[in-house]
Order: C-alpha cells, then sequence, then structure tokens
C-alpha cells in the first residue's frame, strides 16, 4: 500500500512538471459546467445536434414565416403585393430593396449564420470520438448545407466573402470572392456531400441525402456553365431507381374529385413513407408538437395560405336579400381557408403562361382555383358559383387584387386544416385568429425541378432536342400539350417552371442567378394600377441585392465593396 501511494505521489508530480513546461496548457480553458464548442462536439450524437440546428435554421430562411421566406415570389414575375405597401414585400423596389432594409440583412445574416455553424461543426471533427464512417457521415451534412448557403448568397448577392474556418475572434477585414469564386466553393462543398450522403431511400422522411445534394449541385454547374457536369449531376437524381415522377392518384385524398398533381400538395402526401417517389428534400411540419413549428394557436410556419390565397369573406356584395353569400371568417374550403390575398398572381402567371395549353392538369380546377360556390347557407345564393354574378364582384378595385383572384390550391388543405382550427366543423369555419399556415409538408427540391433543370442544361450546351424531351416528361404527367424543340428557350423553360412550380418556387433565386429579375419583372409583374409605377419600380440593378450597410459599416479593416446602383447607406 505503501508503495503505491508513493507511487502515485510520483506520477502527480511528473504530470505536475510536464504542465508546468506547457504554458499554453494551463491556459487553455475547458468548461466544465456549461455548454461550449469545448465539450459540445464530442460524440456522434453531439455533431448531429449541430446538424440538426443547420435544418431548423435553413427551415426558418427557406420556408417559416408570412416575411422573409415570401420575399423570394413577392416582386417577381410570378406576382406582387396587392396590399398598396410600398416599403415591404416589394410593393415597390426603390422603397423596399435597400442596404438598410431587412430584407437585404435577414438573408445575408441567416446563411452566413448556417456557414458559420457548419465551419465549427467541420473544425472539430478531428478532435472528437466518432468513427471514420460517422466523420465522412456528419462532414457531408455540413458541407450540404454550407454549400447550399453559398449558392443562395451568390445567386443574391452575386461575389460574397467566404469564410471556410471556424471564427473564434471579432473580424473586421472580409472582402468579397467573385461570384464565380463562390459558386466554385458551393460546387466543392455539394461535391463531397453527393458523394457521401446516403441514398435515398436509406434515410428519413426530410433527411438530406445524396440525390439533394446532386441536384443543388447541377444548378449550381449551371451557373458555372459546366453544361455537362450539370446534366450528369441531374441525371444522377433523374435516373436513380428510388425517384420517379408520380403519375397516379395516390395519398390521404386519392378517392376525392381530383388528380394526381392536386394529391402531390394534399396533407400527408409529400413524403417517401406514404409512397411518393417525387420528393427529394421535404421540410417537415407537424402540428402541436415541439420542433413541428406550427401551432393551433398562434401563426407559425409556412405562411403561403395566408398571402397567396384571396379573402372572398371581405366582399361587400349581398344577395337580393342583403345577405352576404360568403362566411365573414375563413373557410376550410377551395376560398381559400383564412388567407387575406396580399400576394397577387401577376397576369402572366394567372393567365399568359396558360394560353400555351389551357387544358393543362397544372391548370384544372382544382389546381388553379378560379371560381368558387358560395358558402354561406344563410344566403338565397348559397352553392352558386362566384362567375354567375361576376359583374357584381367587379365594383371596386379591392374585388380582383385581394378579394378573390385565380390562386394556386397547393398553399391551402381544403377539408383538411388541423382540427384544433375548426369553429364550426359543419361549416368548416376556421379560426381567424391563429389560421393561415399551410398545413402540410412543403417541398424544398422536387423531382419534376430536377427535370426542368437538366432541361435547361442541355439548351446552354445546345442539345434543345435533349431539353425538349426532358421539359415533355414533366408535360405528359400533367397531359399537356407537348413542346418541340424550336420552341424551347430560356424564357419558355422560366415559363415551364412557373406553370410546374408556381408560388413552391423561391423564384427570386431562379431569376438572380439569371439574371433575368429586372427583365422579366419589369415585363409581367403588373402592380397594383392605382399606385405609382404600379408599385413595382424595378431597376436593372436590382438583378442582386444590396450588401447591408452594417456589413460594411462594421468591416474596418478592408472595404466591403457595395453593389452597383445602391447608395452606400
Amino acid at each position: 500500500m505503501k508503495n503505491i501511494k508513493y507511487n502515485f505521489v510520483f506520477l502527480s508530480l511528473l504530470l505536475l512538471s510536464f504542465q508546468a513546461c506547457d504554458e499554453s496548457s494551463i491556459l487553455e480553458e475547458i468548461p466544465l459546467d456549461f455548454a461550449s464548442p469545448e465539450n459540445s462536439y464530442i460524440t456522434y450524437s453531439d455533431f448531429n445536434s449541430a446538424v440538426f440546428a443547420l435544418y431548423d435554421q435553413s427551415r426558418e430562411i427557406l420556408s417559416n414565416g408570412e416575411h422573409r421566406p415570401l420575399d423570394y415570389i413577392y416582386g417577381t414575375d410570378l406576382g406582387y403585393n396587392g396590399a398598396n405597401q410600398l416599403n415591404v414585400r416589394f410593393g415597390s423596389y426603390l422603397a423596399t430593396l435597400l442596404p438598410t432594409s431587412d430584407v437585404a440583412e435577414f438573408h445575408w445574416k441567416s446563411y452566413y449564420k448556417v456557414i458559420s455553424g457548419a465551419n465549427i461543426i467541420l473544425s472539430r471533427i478531428e478532435g472528437s470520438m466518432m468513427t471514420a464512417e460517422e466523420k465522412t457521415s456528419v462532414e457531408a451534412k455540413a458541407k450540404l448545407f454550407r454549400g447550399l448557403s453559398y449558392r443562395n448568397l451568390a445567386h443574391l448577392y452575386g461575389g460574397v466573402p467566404l469564410e471556410l474556418e471556424e471564427v473564434s475572434s471579432p473580424k473586421t477585414d472580409y472582402v468579397r470572392a467573385s461570384r464565380v469564386e463562390v459558386y466554385q466553393q458551393a460546387a466543392s462543398d455539394l461535391e463531397f456531400a453527393a458523394a457521401n450522403l446516403s441514398g435515398i431511400a436509406e434515410v428519413q422522411d426530410g433527411e438530406i441525402n445524396n440525390l439533394a445534394a446532386y441536384h443543388i449541385l447541377a444548378e449550381v454547374y449551371i451557373s458555372l456553365e459546366r453544361w455537362s457536369d450539370a446534366i450528369q449531376a441531374a441525371s444522377m437524381v433523374i435516373d436513380d431507381p428510388n425517384t420517379a415522377l408520380m403519375t397516379e392518384r395516390f395519398g390521404s385524398l386519392s378517392s376525392a374529385e381530383g388528380d394526381v398533381y392536386w394529391d402531390l400538395f394534399r396533407r400527408y402526401n409529400q413524403n417517401r413513407g406514404v409512397g411518393n417517389t417525387e420528393g427529394i428534400w421535404v421540410w417537415q411540419y407537424e402540428v402541436d408538437v415541439p420542433g413541428g413549428v406550427i401551432s393551433s394557436s398562434s401563426k407559425a410556419g409556412p405562411q403561403l395560405e395566408r398571402d397567396h390565397a384571396p379573402r372572398p369573406w371581405s366582399f361587400i356584395v349581398r344577395d337580393p336579400s342583403g345577405v352576404s353569400p360568403f362566411l365573414p371568417v375563413g373557410v376550410s374550403d377551395y376560398t381559400g381557408g383564412r388567407g387575406i390575398g396580399r400576394f397577387r398572381g401577376s397576369n402572366h402567371f394567372n393567365f399568359g403562361v396558360w394560353e400555351y395549353d389551357w387544358e393543362d392538369m397544372r391548370n384544372s380546377e382544382y389546381n388553379f382555383v378560379r371560381d368558387v360556390l358560395f358558402n354561406n347557407p344563410a344566403s338565397e345564393w348559397y352553392g352558386q358559383r362566384l362567375s354567375d354574378h361576376l359583374d357584381l364582384f367587379r365594383q371596386t378595385l379591392d374585388d380582383t387584387i385581394r378579394n378573390f383572384y385565380p390562386y394556386q390550391s397547393k398553399v391551402t388543405t381544403p377539408g383538411q386544416h388541423p382540427a384544433e382550427l375548426y369553429v364550426d366543423t359543419e361549416l368548416k369555419t376556421l379560426n381567424s385568429s391563429t389560421a393561415g399556415t399551410t398545413y402540410s409538408d412543403q417541398y424544398h427540391i422536387r423531382l419534376a425541378e430536377t427535370y426542368l433543370l437538366r432541361a435547361e442544361a442541355y439548351l446552354g450546351n445546345g442539345q434543345s432536342d435533349e431539353a425538349a424531351n426532358d421539359i415533355n416528361v414533366v408535360r405528359t404527367r400533367a397531359n399537356a400539350k407537348l413542346v418541340s424543340p424550336s420552341e424551347v428557350d430560356i424564357d419558355y423553360i422560366l415559363d415551364e417552371r412557373m406553370r410546374e412550380l408556381g408560388v413552391e418556387e423561391k423564384r427570386r433565386l431562379t431569376l438572380n442567378r439569371l439574371g433575368m429579375l429586372y427583365e422579366r419583372t419589369n415585363k409581367y409583374c403588373d402592380g397594383r394600377p392605382d399606385v405609382t409605377n404600379h408599385g413595382v419600380d424595378v431597376q436593372p440593378y436590382h438583378n442582386l441585392l444590396p450588401i447591408p450597410y452594417t456589413e460594411i459599416e462594421r468591416n474596418i479593416g478592408a472595404v466591403l465593396v457595395q453593389n452597383p446602383g445602391y447608395v452606400a447607406d
């Protein structure tokens, strides 16, 4: 026992002497009583928790709420702010899009927050207790989110600063890389992710997978004009035996009147778990479940119903007995749930793109709602159609700008709103103070878009026959007239994206990456006729967002150059 005691003392002194020689180890602080990067990135579970945070942050940017995710559709060729709000929601570009605006700051800061989280994960992989396989998996996941963020920053702002390491102290000397350099970095991250993420059939619903990485990578390659690489990346998604466009009725309301395109957007129908082979990456939502975002007691989650669905309950028209033919609250029917009629589709979206083929399934009465039934049982017009009395419902500008207009039913869930929201289950009236969310999982990437991306790559590569073939795969599913190779150009592809994706698409990202936001918005975004310049005074320099003034101001160690056209403050 005595020898053991002396040996312990000797070893203790020896360890102390080593530490005395290593001053850096003495000064190194490792927190023991609170979470920090030093003690939070040890096990595979630790790293997965950090990856889950990247999911949540990305979903917040691209899907949640009625403000920032909808920045991607307001004031584009898809539609405009019908509420006459000039300094928000792109009612006026000159009033909304400034270096000091929330639009410019939110997307910049939010994507860099994702990048920062990914960089912390990547910098701490080697010091972890994970196996080699686990390290590769975590690296692939972090790089997918970093690649996605740099891709979107390049689309929106052009060249931006590249930061690939964990930042542990204030840094004020950032400079902008070129847009091409940012795309190249995104490609590098996504190539690693695509090569190392699990296959789509091996992951849970909503989990990132190799095909999601290949899809995003294909778009980055298009931005770099690497046409053959883009075709190959998109083909990895299209040719995978686990993916296919849905062509037969399926899911929760497959026995109801409708069609397969309508089925894609009904509640519970977006994931592979129910047989949907078209969803590549789907944002997951649940009602009143921790982490599920959507709540029955507040407006939370994707707000496409609230913004894009019309508000017929605001009509002042009455039947001959003086009774409103519409119930005065939101109803879970084709009148649009608890919509407020703020995002009004452009005439090109509502009518122009369908002139090519009005019988296109995506323009059916189930998918693009153009007429509705009166839903107030107390009215003598109950059950009749609005179109039967159309002239009466065109008395004020708001009638056709906000109260009712053609809209995509994919933004709402007729008859499928959460049970907690119904005030009267027979009338299907909804709680006006909390309804308005789109109560379904949301596609982030859908296979139909992959076909249209590959068509774009084929077009860039001079293969118009192949481009037409890919477009026609999508059009065939819609029972639509086929397009000939001679008709295919970038405008046709943009119109086809509008027909297929509509408000599901983050349209600003597409138009900005092509440098066509000004051209298409100026041509097609009508705006309110009672507002100067119809409320959409878009300029050529708006093809890029401004660098936030706060970033320029705090970057005192170097010049962070503003995009052309924007004043400094």
